[in-house]
């Protein structure tokens, strides 16, 4: 892949290339999940794929939630 330039307007927009639009069939409204890594900014549109990989991600954060809660509560 080539690398694209564009820049930050004032209101701290950022314009994706329309062939890229079309390419990641992006239009306008499409939510876009943005995500520091390192020094990178990374941008992805929110999509049935996208929240697909997000399944299982916060498999036992409500055991650990309710552990914590009971744990409170015996204080």
């Amino acid at each position: 892949m080539s690398t694209l330039y564009t820049q930050i307007s004032s209101k701290g927009q950022v314009v994706i290339p329309s062939h890229l639009r079309k390419e990641m069939n992006l239009s306008v409204g499409t939510k876009i999940a943005v995500e520091r890594d390192g020094n990178a900014i990374v941008l992805r549109p929110i999509t049935a794929e996208f929240i697909r990989s997000l399944r299982g991600c916060t498999r036992g954060a409500g055991a650990e939630r309710e552990r914590t809660h009971r744990d409170d509560e015996q204080r």
